[in-house]
């Protein structure tokens, strides 16, 4: 297992890895206290000690994970054109999440958070 999530991106292919970075350093700018780490082995981001966002890459796609179905809900009309399911958004190096999409969702997880709501999968 992947000592770092530097060491996790390094792995991929060039236009994944890109993607990735960009999404990193996109979720960084919206939750700054957050602590990065692993969640469920993928490279993910911390609150206060609890799950805030995670993301990873598959073969033929990458996916953000806001660890909220209702918040993927909640911005469904923006997430057209992308593969959603209950807890993952799925996007392409060619197709990336707009940034500022992205900082709505994780400040609107980092609100839901601070509001007590826990995520439960599944």
């Amino acid at each position: 297992m992947a000592k770092d999530v530097d060491e996790v991106l390094a792995g991929l292919p060039a236009g994944q890895r890109a993607a990735l970075q960009r999404l990193r350093e996109t979720i960084r700018s919206a939750a700054p206290g957050a602590v990065e780490g692993f969640s469920y082995g993928l490279p993910a981001f911390r609150l206060n000690g609890r799950p805030l966002v995670a993301y990873g890459a598959a073969k033929g796609h990458c996916s953000f994970f806001p660890m909220s179905p209702a918040l993927i809900e909640a911005h469904g009309g923006e997430l057209a054109g992308y593969d959603t399911a209950k807890g993952t958004i799925r996007f392409t190096p060619e197709k990336p999440l707009p940034a500022d999409l992205v900082q709505r969702i994780v400040r609107a997880r980092v609100e839901e958070l601070a509001r007590g709501k826990r995520y439960r999968a599944g």
